[in-house]
Formats: C-alpha cells, structure tokens, sequence
C-alpha cells in the first residue's frame, strides 16, 4: 500500500517528461484560469485603454490562445513568439493578465535555445528594442519617470534573465557537441594510428620473412629440381642434398629467430650483415652463378644500409639463380664522393630454370625498393643488353 504514491508519481513524472509541451500548456491554461478566479488582472493598468475596468474572465481571451501557443513551441519558437508578443500587447492595452507575459517569456527560452550564434545576438537586440519601447511608452503614458524607468527595469530583468539562461544552456549543449566531436575525431585519429601500426608491423613482418626465409626456399627447390632433372652419380646426389639440408636448416632457424621475437614481443629480427656475403657468395656459387665481388665500403657502415646492402646482394643473387642459372654475376659496392653508397649487380648470360613454380612473384625487389625508399635511397632495376642489372643508391648516414 506504502509504495502506490510513490508509483503514481513515478508515472506522472513519466508522462510530463513525455508530453511536456502539452503538460505546460495545461499548466499554464490552469493558472490563467485560477487567476482570473482570484482576480489576477489590471498587473500593467498603465498601459491599459480601457475606460474602466473590466471583468477578469476576459483574461481568458488572450490567456488561454496564449497557452495554445506552447503546445508547438518545439516546432517555430520563434515565429510564435512573434505570435505571443501581439497577444502580449493586447493583454497589456486592456485587462492586463499575468499568463501572456510568462508565455512569452517561455517562447522566448525556446527561440533562443533553439536558435544559432548569430540570431541569438538578433533575439538580444530584439529583445533591448521591445523594453525600451515599453519603458518609452510607460512614460509617455503616465509622465513620470520613475514609473518609465520602474517598468523598463522590470520587463529588462525579466527578460533578460530569461535570455540569459537560454543562451547559457545553448552555449553548454554546443560545449558538449563540441567536445564529443572532439572526442569522435580523437577516437577515429587513434583508430586510424592503430591501425596504421598494424599495416606497418605486417608490411615489416612480410619483409623480414621474405628477406629471411624466400631465398632459402627458392634454393631448396632450385637445387632439387636440380638433382631430378639430371642423372648424376651417388656423389652428385648427396651433394645436392647436402646443398638441400644446409638451406632447409638456415630457413628454419630463420623461421625460428623471427617466431621468437613475434612471442616475446623483444627485440628486432636479426637481419643479415655484410660479413655473411661470403656465404652468400658461396651458395650463389653452389648454385653453379660465377660471381664476382668489388667491396670497397668502410668496415663500419650504420646498421640499416649495412643490411640493406646485404639483402639486395641476396635478392639479386636469387633471382640470378631463379632465372639466370649458370650466369656471370658482378657485385660492386662502393662509396661515392658524395657519401653515398652504391650498390651494382650485374649478370649476363645464364638460363631460367625449367619448373614455373619456382619463378618468384616479383615481391622481392618492390620490397627492396621499399627498403631503399626508408632510408631514403633509390633501387632500380631492369634488363640490359646481356643480362639483368640491379642499381641501388643509399645514404651514408641514415636520418633519425
């Protein structure tokens, strides 16, 4: 039994925050009613043109209209505030009621929430306008100053505090649009950051794999497709396989050192450098490639070009061996005068191998162009009259 008020009104606040413009509406049609029932008219007599005073229900004339009014405030506030000033006026120039200043007042929190920047400053100016035009007439009316003065001071405050709030509450609903846009951007800038993060991890992690591991697979199929494809003796056999296992183990200890740092989340897959060109030299040469090699770069060359220079050397050598079988292959490495170093790989003569599916997908120098463009060098390459040619220009000092 003790709990029924408290859900009674429970749903009344319910409805009134549903149906609110009807709820004031019939507020506001309720205290018209009750004013003219006590008597509540005559407020603004100063301005009245009436030769006597009249009954109070005439209040009802332009009170109830004016409470019609509220019912569709949310639609054109501010074209039925126009509404509600002229019945303003007419309630003031005869019975002087209370209900058509507080719906005006009311539309006018409704225009002026509702309106933007610039035609809030246009309310305001509105607003100054219509009490110094009735404070003019309060003292043209009855010649006394201090009444002008009284009735400005009274329309202004009531006004004003009015505009003031709603400007308030419109300057705090644009603060929190503004700030959840904010907040929007800032959530779709760091999706859009994490999810570059993610592209750039998958483009290194590609890389490191492809660097790491394709030219040991590429030579295990090369070299195996070797030994089906000609009839050699025992020794040449477990030669070839030999060649097969020693690939088979540097891919998989590859493959290991690069699962390692994906786990752990530690450290940067170990990149080859140039003291391992020897063995790559010597593989290239086990392949059956004639190479030859020009090193003339400093001992010491930062890290990143080291490695870069080293996985163009490799990639080159692949695909000599993919493609150019037998070839003649010349390195060069060398310094310029402007501190950059430069990278020649050429090879003339050779054959591709027979089995299609060992042919690359031509991954391998876009990766090492990219390489080359992130420390802000260049990597072309391309056929020559006798061959193939791979051409690298990479800075001496890497940019921070």
């Amino acid at each position: 039994m003790r709990e029924r008020p408290a859900g009674f009104v429970t749903t009344v606040v319910a409805w009134v925050r549903g149906h609110r413009a009807l709820a004031d509406a019939l507020g506001y049609a309720v205290f018209t009613i009750a004013a003219a029932a006590l008597g509540l008219v005559g407020l603004w007599s100063v301005f009245s043109l009436l030769p006597q005073p009249v009954s109070p229900w005439w209040s009802l004339v332009t009170g109830l209209p004016a409470c019609a009014l509220v019912l569709f405030r949310a639609r054109a506030p501010l074209a039925l505030l126009g509404v509600a000033l002229a019945l303003l006026v007419v309630d003031l120039l005869t019975v002087g009621g209370v209900t058509t200043l507080i719906v005006a007042l009311d539309l006018l929190y409704a225009a002026t929430l509702a309106a933007s920047a610039s035609r809030r400053r246009r309310i305001l100016v509105g607003v100054a306008i219509a009490v110094v035009a009735a404070a003019a007439i309060a003292l043209v009316l009855t010649g006394d100053v201090r009444i002008g003065v009284l009735m400005g001071l009274q329309l202004g405050a009531l006004a004003g505090t009015c505009y003031w709030y709603a400007t308030s509450v419109a300057q705090a609903h644009e603060l929190v649009a503004l700030h959840r846009e904010r907040a929007e951007e800032a959530a779709r800038k760091a999706e859009d950051e994490r999810a570059a993060v993610v592209r750039r991890e998958r483009e290194q992690m590609a890389r490191e794999l492809h660097d790491l591991v394709a030219g040991d697979v590429s030579a295990i199929a090369i070299r195996a497709e070797a030994a089906l494809s000609i009839d050699g003796s025992a020794e040449s056999d477990r030669a070839a396989l030999r060649a097969v296992r020693d690939s088979s183990l540097a891919a998989h200890q590859a493959l290991r050192s690069m699962i390692a740092v994906l786990r752990t989340g530690d450290g940067a897959v170990a990149g080859a450098r140039r003291d391992s060109l020897g063995d790559l030299v010597a593989d290239a040469r086990r392949d059956g490639l004639t190479v030859r090699v020009e090193d003339s770069l400093p001992p010491r060359i930062p890290a990143p070009v080291d490695q870069a220079v080293t996985r163009i050397v490799q990639e080159s050598l692949a695909n000599c061996v993919r493609h150019a079988a037998g070839a003649d292959v010349e390195i060069t490495l060398r310094a310029d005068d402007a501190g950059r170093v430069l990278v020649r790989v050429d090879s003339r003569g050779g054959a591709a191998v027979t089995s299609p599916q060992i042919f690359g997908s031509g991954w391998g120098l876009e990766l090492l162009r990219e390489r080359a463009r992130a420390l802000g060098g260049r990597l072309e390459a391309g056929p020559r009259p006798d061959g193939w040619s791979v051409r690298a220009t990479l800075p001496m000092e890497v940019p921070a």
